[in-house]
């Protein structure tokens, strides 16, 4: 069976990055991603603050230059999804379509939107439910759609989404947001907006698809049934780290817990970008991860003599 020097573990700006890194180190190199390689970022309508980009990119568009640049270097992509690891000498990387081999790995699998976890919400899911405002946006043109969150994601998928809707409705539990306060300025000054403060959404109801939702003031308790035709979900995210309990030391939450060169507790195993126990997570911060995360691949082999 094939030896790989690396194999990494998602396909976002950390694992793209980190592909990059070492391909062009002349490492063997090959990356996995279940999906569209780009992660969320593929999914951002547009990126004001990653440098080198005055006017904001589209976030497709950047990640489309990611993985064209670490293919360059003869990275190698497969679309898979990872559903083990078996630690030894080579570690084995068990995935849907087989089993693969590397004396490396990088996990930059990235995190998940975290759903509301109410009544309706699965079953409403595709019908009515999104987590994702650049994908689905264009289907609720001239339509009244509830945006649920109080954070960057929340405020500018909120933004994106007037370009369609008529109204946007943002439902934050608390009476402040935490977005950043010029992405609020764009908010509050935005016609097209209406912000409901301390309050939740309690269910999502329809026939065929989604008609309104309950919602709830958490401070009077009062509830009332707020007609809709869409329902954005931005509350945060959650790891992508099921296939590694029992493997690598995670937080309670089970985010990746490394070091400063980002080795994990396991020897030859490191993890880069969202995945990662870090305060911060943008492309910028999630690129830094995977250069970093490739040196420190690199310097491991060659203490192996690779």
């Amino acid at each position: 069976m094939e030896i790989y020097d690396v194999i990494i573990i998602g396909g976002g700006p950390a694992g793209l990055t980190a592909g990059l890194y070492t391909a062009r180190a002349k490492l063997k190199t090959l990356l996995f991603e279940r999906g569209l390689p780009g992660g969320q970022a593929s999914t951002t309508d547009l990126i004001e603050n990653y440098p080198g980009f005055p006017q904001g990119i589209a976030g497709p568009e950047l990640m489309m230059n990611f993985q064209e640049q670490a293919m360059r270097f003869g990275m190698e992509l497969k679309i898979d999804e990872v559903i083990g690891l078996e630690i030894g000498e080579p570690k084995k990387v068990k995935t849907v379509g087989g089993v693969f081999q590397a004396r490396t790995i990088i996990i930059a699998s990235g995190a998940k939107p975290r759903p509301l976890g109410v009544r309706g919400e699965l079953e409403f899911w595709g019908r009515g439910v999104s987590y994702c405002a650049t994908c689905d946006g264009a289907f609720f043109k001239s339509r009244n759609v509830v945006v649920v969150g109080g954070g960057d994601a929340a405020l500018e998928e909120g933004l994106f989404l007037t370009k369609y809707a008529n109204r946007v409705t943002l439902v934050h539990r608390r009476d402040q947001f935490r977005a950043a306060r010029i992405i609020q300025e764009r908010v509050f000054n935005n016609p097209k907006i209406d912000i409901r403060w301390d309050t939740v959404v309690e269910e999502i109801k329809g026939g065929d698809k989604v008609e309104k939702v309950v919602l709830r003031h958490v401070k009077t308790n009062q509830k009332e049934d707020f007609v809709t035709d869409g329902v954005f979900v931005f509350i945060g995210v959650d790891p992508n780290s099921d296939f590694l309990k029992d493997i690598v030391t995670l937080t309670p939450e089970g985010y990746v817990i490394t070091n400063q060169n980002l080795e994990t507790n396991v020897p030859g195993l490191f993890a880069a970008g969202d995945v990662r126990n870090k305060i911060l997570r943008q492309v910028s911060t999630a690129v830094g991860d995977g250069a970093l995360a490739a040196v420190s691949a690199e310097r491991y082999l060659a203490s192996l003599g690779i």
